[in-house]
């Protein structure tokens, strides 16, 4: 009799599920043969259930030979027909007594051994539609499966709705800028009211046309694979997280690209000197760097603010949840008291079991029936609610944003002078982030006011509940045992009593597992905390690592180049710095992403682990071992706990390790693009050196002199022919020496340097050699005392610091080369110039051309037949040729005799 009166009291237990308080009727992957499956297993599954509990023994939900009460085995006992899965399902396993129930159910091996790990249920979790939600609110009355995506997903949308926001905040910090160097250069006079105009206008489309391209490639990647706007995957969210991050980089190239663009096109139509080009280029990159610190750093900290409102979030919603669970659960309560009531009347003869079972199904039926009728009006309010509170969260959202904007307009009209920029940087970034956090205030409190008025909707639900068994109860004792017991309505009176007495210490007994429960949620959710820190400084470290390797190269840039001025040097530093940090802040923010983005494809195996850890630690809580048995079989499940936990470890960083290489991937991508604009830039700003240095040769040039020197030589009656040719001739073999010379000298020089890099890699093998027969020495106890990962990294660390001595050699070889190179060809110039200097004196002197000389700078002495028409100022002299230019050199003054032979 207490057996068949426990199996109706499992199977009613069961029966609950079609009532469950969480369910949704708008549901669209669940299908009816699901349904129908789940139903008729359900008895089979509480009667193994039942038996497993009472015999103090753990069998696997998915184990397909169950042992039965005589040690044998029933082949067909768990033989079910294979489940048919939707496209977008996933199959879900209802958690029972049994710690093994938390594995996958119906696996198609049929393993008997308890996981939680299976890479087909991998790929179909990755594919399993969950609610697509825009607010908070909205995950209140979602299923319980989907609330751990639906919370991640809505972590996302904020990162990518502050991505945005810092994005116009630096695009419109640029173009103030911008304006408040144009406007000083119209009120100076130096550029027109029509220009001024024109570039302010032709940068305001061009950064609109910008967004609109980047608007334009974000709304195909949220059309792509919607197949429907209610529902999304996590394959799809992880696609479009990846597009948008792609996208984002190029708006970020073609930002940059743009701010050259502009600033270069205001120099030109400014007409200003280099100089004063380049500082002004500098002040602009500057004044972006206080931009981008800004940026960044309010960045870091309100992605923190977003992962501690996650953490708010999951107490909400598991604070709702705990309600939903508590209705039921302390229903079944009340209701096992009144089984054991009318157990104990059965006992005593007053009541027949098949009359205790009808009466138990009766009450059951009406009960269940009313409370799936409060649930479903509970459910309803609740939506009915949340959707009015999000339209009034719109309104308030749409009115924040009209004030907004009209404060942020009354900023940007004001005008501001070049020394006043730094100080409108930071008003504006302030006044941005008083409003960010007015919305971000808004939007919490909300949270709050809904979720507190949720809560009241399932506490009323709870009281009508608890009304209407109380109801039923009382009919049941007052009512109906007299007529069928025989009893009188005094006695009946007094099992309700003593129903209502009992029902205080059992409540009190099961509230204890609830405490628990609640102190397991939150120290994982300290756990979860500490996860999300230590990413934080991952993240720091890496943002540090590369910031750090990325300012080594460009130093070993900067430093090959060698002859660009100290202004130029800082300018392209800065502009390094500028890009840099615009790339790091933008990949931090994809990195923080990338963390939600894998604790939402692991949220189902952890939630399944610490389900198993919850109902272990409940149980092992409420029946400590009193024997061997209970003992052993308690290590067996420890072990099994432990198990699962170093698996889910493993999964976990593997996991990770994915995520990380897509990352590096995009970091080798974004650098790509830093690599190349400093290459520009590099390459603009050496053509701006070489124009400066050849304005400054060009300005002492005498090409003036010479062509009035061939012209007076060729009408001169003192200069015959013969005189003229035997000039040329001497010209051409005194040229000839210098070149014989300096080739001989070039090529005596590179061999020494050979020589010299010889003996260097002579010194650097073997000093190579004796490093290698030390680690011979060593290599016993290394291979003893380290690991092959160890091993492989000192390895690693042995051959890149090789290549870089190796390519620090390779460089100072070619660095001496290049300076003894320089010093021959300058050199080579001074003779040059001594040689053409004596020709055309010689040819003034015989054409009687007077002529003056400028010192030159070689300090070499003055020719006679230049000392003796040194007081004559008709005609001016050259002073200098490029020194970059040696072989124009050797080929001018041909010219020059060419003109005098005709």
């Amino acid at each position: 009799q207490k057996d068949d009166s426990q199996r109706l009291l499992e199977s009613f237990n069961s029966d609950e599920k079609e009532h469950t308080l969480t369910k949704s009727k708008a549901e669209p992957y669940t299908s009816k043969e699901e349904i129908v499956l789940e139903e008729s297993e359900s008895p089979l599954n509480s009667n193994v259930t039942a038996f497993a509990l009472k015999a103090k023994v753990i069998y696997p939900i998915n184990q397909k030979f169950r042992p039965l009460a005589d040690g044998s085995s029933n082949p067909s006992l768990h033989e079910n027909p294979k489940q048919a899965v939707l496209p977008n399902q996933v199959m879900e396993t209802s958690t029972s007594g049994s710690l093994g129930s938390l594995s996958q159910g119906d696996k198609e091996d049929c393993s008997s051994s308890t996981t939680i790990h299976s890479t087909t249920s991998d790929d179909r979790f990755q594919a399993r539609a969950f609610l697509k939600v825009t607010g908070f609110p909205e995950v209140l009355t979602c299923e319980s499966f989907d609330v751990k995506l639906c919370l991640c997903s809505l972590i996302l949308k904020d990162l990518m709705l502050l991505d945005t926001e810092l994005r116009k905040e630096k695009h419109v910090m640029f173009m103030q800028v911008l304006k408040v160097y144009l406007t000083d250069f119209y009120q100076k006079k130096k550029i027109t009211d029509d220009l001024f105009k024109k570039v302010l206008l032709v940068q305001e489309n061009d950064f609109e046309e910008l967004q609109k391209q980047l608007d334009s490639r974000l709304q195909n990647t949220e059309m792509s694979g919607a197949h429907n706007s209610e529902y999304q995957t996590l394959e799809d969210l992880e696609r479009k997280e990846r597009e948008y991050s792609e996208h984002v980089i190029d708006n970020m190239e073609a930002f940059w690209k743009q701010t050259d663009k502009a600033q270069q096109a205001f120099l030109d139509q400014s007409k200003c000197s280099s100089t004063k080009a380049t500082k002004i280029m500098m002040d602009l990159t500057k004044k972006m760097i206080a931009v981008e610190s800004l940026l960044s750093e309010s960045q870091d900290l309100q992605a923190m603010d977003i992962q501690e409102r996650l953490f708010n979030w999951e107490l909400m919603v598991k604070m709702i949840d705990s309600l939903k669970s508590y209705i039921p659960e302390e229903c079944k309560c009340r209701l096992n008291i009144v089984s054991n009531i009318l157990d104990h009347l059965t006992v005593k003869n007053n009541l027949s079991v098949r009359q205790k079972e009808e009466l138990l199904t009766d009450l059951h039926k009406a009960f269940w029936e009313q409370l799936a009728h409060f649930s479903d009006e509970c459910i309803q309010q609740s939506k009915d609610l949340i959707l009015k509170r999000l339209e009034c969260r719109a309104k308030k959202r749409e009115e924040f944003k009209h004030r907004q904007k009209a404060e942020q307009g009354s900023l940007l009209s004001k005008t501001f002078h070049i020394e006043d920029v730094h100080d409108f940087l930071k008003a504006y970034h302030e006044l941005l982030e008083k409003h960010r956090q007015a919305q971000w205030e808004l939007e919490e409190e909300d949270d709050c006011e809904s979720t507190e008025a949720v809560a009241d909707l399932y506490k009323e639900l709870y009281s009508k509940a608890s009304h209407a068994l109380t109801e039923l109860v009382t009919k049941l004792f007052v009512r109906t045992l007299p007529v069928v017991t025989g009893l009188s309505v005094r006695e009946c009176e007094l099992l309700k009593e003593e129903w209502q007495e009992n029902l205080v210490p059992q409540l009190e007994k099961w509230e204890t597992p609830r405490q628990r429960r609640w102190k397991l949620f939150q120290e994982q959710l300290l756990q979860e905390k500490k996860l999300w820190m230590k990413e934080y400084a991952l993240s720091a470290v890496m943002q540090k690592h590369l910031s750090e390797k990325q300012e080594k190269i460009i130093q070993g840039v900067i430093s090959r180049l060698g002859c660009l001025s100290d202004e130029s040097v800082n300018y392209i530093l800065e502009k390094h710095q500028l890009l840099l940090c615009s790339v790091l802040t933008r990949l931090t923010l994809r990195r923080v992403g990338m963390a939600a983005l894998a604790r939402m494809r692991m949220s189902r195996k952890k939630s399944l682990l610490q389900e198993l850890r919850e109902q272990h630690t409940l149980q092992k809580g409420s029946s400590p071992c009193q024997d061997e048995d209970q003992w052993q079989l308690q290590k067996a499940v420890e072990s099994h706990i432990l198990e699962e936990e170093e698996k889910l470890e493993e999964e976990t960083q593997q996991t990770h390790l994915e995520f990380h290489q897509q990352l590096v991937t995009e970091i080798q991508e974004a650098l790509q693009f830093l690599q190349q604009h400093m290459e520009q830039v590099i390459g603009q700003t050496l053509l701006q050196h070489a124009r400066r240095e050849a304005a400054k040769k060009s300005s002492d040039d005498g090409q003036d002199f010479k062509e009035r020197l061939v012209e007076a030589a060729v009408e001169s009656v003192y200069g015959t022919s013969n005189n003229i040719n035997r000039l040329v001739q001497n010209y051409y073999q005194q040229i000839g020496k210098i070149t014989e010379g300096y080739e001989g000298k070039k090529l005596q020089q590179l061999k020494s340097l050979q020589a010299e890099r010889g003996e260097r890699n002579r010194l650097r093998k073997k000093q190579e050699n004796e490093l290698a027969l030390k680690e011979k020495q060593t290599k016993g106890l290394l291979n003893i005392s380290s690991t092959v990962h160890q091993r492989m990294v000192l390895q690693q660390k042995k051959v890149l610091a090789q290549f870089e001595l190796q390519q620090q050699i390779r460089l100072e070889s070619l660095k001496q080369k290049l300076l003894g190179l320089h010093h021959l060809e300058t050199e080579l110039e001074n003779q040059l110039k001594e040689a053409e200097q004596d020709f055309v004196s010689e040819l003034a002197a015989l054409a009687r051309v007077p002529m003056a000389v400028k010192k030159q700078p070689s300090k070499r002495s003055k020719p006679a037949a230049e000392q003796t028409n040194s007081k004559r100022k008709s005609f001016q002299s050259p002073e200098s040729e490029d020194k970059d230019n040696s072989h124009e050199n050797i080929q001018e003054p041909p010219g020059l005799t060419s003109g005098l032979c005709r």
